[in-house]
């Protein structure tokens, strides 16, 4: 394994130092990431690149707002979360309105996705207050309800979670597959035109096996709808790191991603993220990624139990970007500034503990999908707009 320099840091390149970018990208070029290993590929029905597709249309740009009152006693608070959806959105696109800053993304003919995450319930989960108002922001934009489809990989999941029981009346609902399995190779729900093919399959399982070698995408991000909110939660990962705006694009769109992480040394995410994002349908059709981290999670993720609440914090912010790698870049560096704050090392450092199973975490994924062109991953390069309403 290949430990990523921190920022700003030179490392040694024969007789000379090299940047932090130009490591990256060498070890791009060689292979040793693993990308170069893996193909995202759409044999038919190909989604063309819009003005929209990652980095969108304000590559680098990232609006944080924060609210003080935006969560009380562990409740997310209605009118606050309303008023930072409603700056973001404004602030992002320079829009004199709300729903001028929706229709930057949207028309009435779109039908339009909101990916959710219900993984590391009950403590950190989409919650109703932040879908409810992107669903009203959809509509201001003229998006019939009928025509928004909230989503995540699966029903079983979904239903667990309880998003059945609050989404507004007339938005649709949709998985990929009814539950999760060992494999994750079953092809139901999973789209074999657009898939990502890695030299990676899961221990036991030859590299001939298509199946096993290939992650598909899913009917819904290839079939279902025209464009995708990216509804992320900030929190920690113990194999990725991080997961954010990219992870909930990989990992809960395609299938077969067990392979990525399946034991504590056989790590891939660090490849296998952004390799995902980097099919068409899914690069593509991820118009803007708004990020909840009203809730954050800084260690013990995305599995929780009753032991590992302790991590979780009330951030009390929200990020909006249409540039999947810069979102994450930010919040790559909150995460890391609350470990510290509670004694912990930082993400690229730390290694396995009771509550991190594995060795060696891989946010390097962040700044590999930034060398592949998902967005932008230097520092000095990114629009930080920082906004605390009252």
């Amino acid at each position: 394994m290949y430990l990523l320099p921190r920022e700003g840091r030179e490392v040694q390149a024969g007789n000379r130092r090299e940047s932090r970018r130009e490591w990256l990208e060498r070890m791009l070029a060689l292979g040793l990431t693993g990308s170069a290993l893996a193909r995202a590929t759409s044999t038919h029905g190909v989604c063309e690149k819009t003005k929209w597709s990652a980095p969108g249309l304000f590559p680098g740009r990232v609006v944080r707002v924060e609210h003080p009152g935006s969560i009380i006693s562990g409740a997310y608070q209605r009118e606050p979360v309303e008023q930072m959806i409603k700056r973001g959105m404004m602030e992002l696109t320079g829009a004199p309105d709300s729903p001028s800053a929706w229709r930057a993304f949207f028309e009435p003919s779109d039908i339009v996705g909101i990916k959710l995450n219900p993984v590391s319930r009950p403590y950190v989960v989409s919650a109703p207050e932040v879908v409810q108002t992107i669903v009203a922001g959809l509509e201001s934009a003229g998006v019939p309800r009928k025509n928004i489809v909230a989503y995540d990989r699966y029903r079983q999941e979904f239903y667990a979670a309880g998003f059945d029981k609050w989404l507004p009346e007339g938005v649709r609902i949709a998985w990929a597959a009814d539950y999760n399995d060992r494999t994750q190779q079953r092809i139901d729900g999973y789209d074999p035109d657009h898939y990502m093919d890695m030299q990676l399959t899961l221990p036991g399982f030859d590299l001939s096996n298509d199946r096993a070698r290939r992650s598909y995408a899913a009917f819904y991000i290839t079939k279902d709808v025209n464009k995708l909110v990216n509804l992320c939660l900030l929190k920690h990962h113990q194999s990725a790191g991080i997961t954010f705006a990219l992870k909930n694009l990989s990992h809960g769109l395609v299938n077969n991603v067990n392979r990525s992480h399946s034991s504590p040394m056989l790590n891939a995410c660090g490849a296998f993220i952004p390799a995902s994002v980097s099919i068409p349908v899914i690069r593509n059709k991820a118009v803007l990624h708004i990020g909840d981290a009203i809730k954050a999670l800084a260690h013990g993720g995305p599995v929780m139990n009753p032991r590992r609440q302790k991590y979780v914090w009330e951030h009390k912010t929200m990020f909006f970007s249409t540039d999947p790698v810069a979102i994450d870049k930010i919040g790559w560096e909150e995460l890391d500034a609350r470990r510290v704050a509670i004694g912990m090392k930082p993400l690229a450092e730390a290694l396995l503990d009771e509550d991190s199973g594995f060795v060696r975490m891989q946010p390097e994924h962040v700044e590999i999908a930034g060398a592949l062109g998902l967005g932008v991953a230097e520092k000095r390069k990114i629009d930080l707009r920082s906004i605390k309403l009252s």
